[in-house]
């Protein structure tokens, strides 16, 4: 496993001493939805983390291209048996009320995640990086103060883990491991994020927040880093349509889009095409089947669903900005993973449909007994495209004998319900948490907080535990191609295409990588040109 440390400094250095900057450093970035919290180790969904990131920092971090680096910590050590990582925590570590950043910060944002009072959206991800105890402490069989996580001085952190995980170090830099003020949460509980408590200790600190209107960041001067981040000012807009996002782009209002409409692609490459960035990108988008709700607990139902779908014209027609047909959970992108497709994914679409309207004739239903239900998605004109698209291809291959509903919610409110499995279909996305295929197949797995299909598989958890420890990449591998392969035989989910980055970034704005598998731009690493 390599960590390169000084990449992404070294480039940026390089392109600044060559290139003229413009006295005002100000950044407006498009940010889909409004995000759920601020709060980092609480938070879930792309909107809450893009802000997150700017705002905190962890012990590992990315660089500008996504590969791992030092974050908060300067140093680590690694026991012989691969079990025990000693972090040194950056003197100059501070939060941005200029008091130091501890270890013991550290400790108590790891205990709070785990903590079943908090509830925390992403506690099963402990149990993922192996941190000892984290699966006894989430069953409620050992107290939260038996996490493998320990302060042994103000600024040494020791982590234990149950077995030797291979992507730790990488696990590591997801945003929800940053480390909270103790002090400051303990004093505000809940409120801790507002406007008038919040501290921070990444590149950027909380300067203004009007719901549904703007988050404003404002360069932290107390970042160890600070001397090297050029935007002074980050602004997010939570704009859900991707329409009016690129209208206010075109008016000047917006630098950096969040989410290019689909259907403007083509045109855009015409009039704009040095302002259009496609990266790749580590996430599937699918849709999960609640196989707690007949008649979802039927294979052939799901099935059916499934091989009937036309990847091929989703990918490159109703999308068609560098998306992929998938047929598998995780996508090709995944770094030290060759994908294997499924047998269904190898007969042409023809083929597919007519085994779809066997299966679904087979369960029971026809033009005269119809499968009717509701496809649940949160507000997008793209998702609302896709959903719309689907229902059409499941109209035309099952001649009426499947009769969709198409149900749009606001992100909370969307969140809440799939989480509570009140819906038939719903609309998901994954992007992965690190580069690594386990990422994904994790999500499957009985007690993940985001397995909505509510898949219970006990053959499929045991391969999933055995790859988790298996420090093979080979055997991983194969490990994983295996659980990939169980997926589709039993098809919890719909896996519909290996998600593309497209956006506009005004050619004003420099810094954005040619090469980023996650996708997480840190606005530290842009600066405004001339």
């Amino acid at each position: 496993m390599k960590f390169f440390k000084f990449t992404a400094a070294v480039l940026t250095a390089f392109l600044l001493t060559t290139t003229s900057l413009v006295a005002k450093q100000e950044l407006v970035r498009g940010n889909g939805s409004e995000p759920v919290t601020l709060d980092p180790n609480l938070g879930e969904g792309i909107p809450g983390s893009n802000i997150d990131r700017d705002l905190f920092e962890t012990l590992m971090t990315e660089d500008n291209q996504g590969n791992v680096i030092l974050g908060q910590a300067e140093s680590y050590t690694i026991s012989d048996n691969k079990l025990i990582y000693t972090f040194k925590i950056k003197k100059s570590a501070k939060w941005s009320n200029g008091n130091h950043v501890t270890a013991d910060d550290f400790e108590y944002a790891f205990k709070r995640i785990v903590d079943p009072k908090i509830a925390a959206k992403y506690s099963w991800y402990l149990k993922i990086l192996g941190i000892k105890n984290t699966a006894a402490i989430l069953n409620g069989k050992k107290p939260v103060e038996s996490l493998g996580v320990k302060a042994l001085d103000s600024k040494t952190l020791e982590i234990t883990l149950g077995k030797p995980i291979p992507y730790f170090l990488i696990g590591l830099s997801n945003i929800i491991m940053a480390p909270v003020p103790k002090e400051i949460v303990q004093k505000y509980g809940q409120n801790w994020t507002k406007i008038e408590h919040i501290v921070s200790n990444g590149a950027y600190k909380l300067g203004e927040w009007i719901v549904n209107e703007r988050i404003v960041l404002v360069k932290n001067d107390k970042y160890y880093g600070a001397d090297k981040v050029k935007i002074e000012k980050v602004t997010y807009l939570p704009i859900p349509e991707q329409s009016t996002e690129l209208n206010r782009y075109k008016a000047g209002e917006i630098d950096y889009l969040y989410e290019l409409p689909k259907n403007q692609y083509k045109h855009l490459m015409k009039t704009i095409p040095n302002e259009v960035k496609v990266l790749g990108r580590v996430g599937t988008y699918y849709y999960y089947l609640n196989m707690k709700k007949k008649p979802f607990d039927d294979i052939r139902i799901r099935k059916a669903l499934s091989y009937a779908v036309n990847r091929d014209v989703l990918a490159n027609k109703v999308l068609g900005t560098g998306e992929k047909p998938a047929y598998t959970l995780v996508p090709e992108i995944v770094s030290g993973y060759t994908l294997k497709l499924p047998p269904y994914a190898k007969l042409t679409q023809k083929q597919r449909d007519e085994q779809a309207r066997k299966m679904l004739n087979d369960a029971g239903f026809n033009k005269s007994h119809p499968l009717k239900f509701e496809l649940l998605y949160n507000t997008s004109e793209q998702h609302k495209r896709n959903a719309l698209a689907i229902a059409s291809m499941w109209k035309r291959v099952f001649h009426g004998a499947v009769i969709v509903t198409l149900k749009n919610q606001e992100w909370k409110t969307y969140l809440s319900d799939k989480r509570a499995g009140n819906f038939q279909v719903a609309r998901a996305g994954w992007i992965g948490d690190y580069n690594e295929a386990s990422t994904m197949l994790d999500l499957l797995t009985k007690g993940h907080s985001s397995n909505n299909s509510f898949y219970d598989n006990p053959e499929y958890d045991a391969l999933m535990n055995k790859a988790r420890v298996t420090t093979d990449d080979v055997q991983r591998n194969k490990l994983y191609q295996e659980a990939d392969a169980m997926i589709a035989r039993d098809m919890p989910i719909i896996p519909l295409f290996q998600y593309s980055n497209a956006r506009l970034i005004k050619p004003r704005v420099g810094g954005y990588p040619k090469v980023n598998p996650l996708g997480d731009i840190y606005t530290k690493y842009l600066y405004i040109k001339k």
